[in-house]
């Protein structure tokens, strides 16, 4: 992964969209999209079953954003990426990048996300990793 190209998407979104979106205390994905949220970004929660996440309208899934979304976060285990790689594809504009969590890796989805010119991150923390690329402290 070219971390510089990376840097400048995250530089140029304003939108993020989290699959698996939850604000239990605790919960890494809680905890990053506390992070993204408090970095100046719109954060737009995907969970099958939530209605509220963070104080936020939540959407089912990605199709039923109404509003672009420059990036994806992926919060769901490997085997359900997929289903959403496919879900992204369907956008009427294309997300920028698509980001595979900590621990999460599809390298067929990753390819075919490519393949439409979306960049893709596999197995990083985006909250990790923005506070590397911008200098910014992660509070505990």
């Amino acid at each position: 992964m070219d971390w510089q190209n990376v840097r400048e998407i995250l530089e140029q979104a304003s939108s993020i969209a989290i699959i698996g979106a939850k604000d239990k205390a605790g919960q890494p994905v809680d905890r990053v999209g506390r992070y993204l949220m408090e970095a100046g970004y719109d954060v737009i929660p995907v969970h099958h079953t939530r209605k509220n996440v963070w104080g936020l309208e939540t959407c089912e899934k990605l199709t039923d954003i109404e509003r672009p979304v420059h990036i994806v976060v992926l919060f769901r285990a490997a085997e359900q990426c997929p289903q959403h790689a496919q879900e992204a594809l369907l956008l009427s504009r294309l997300p920028l990048l698509f980001w595979m969590q900590l621990g999460i890796e599809h390298p067929a989805s990753a390819s075919a996300l490519a393949g439409e010119g979306v960049h893709v991150v596999q197995n990083a923390c985006i909250m990790v990793e923005h506070a590397r690329l911008f200098g910014r402290q992660i509070l505990a």
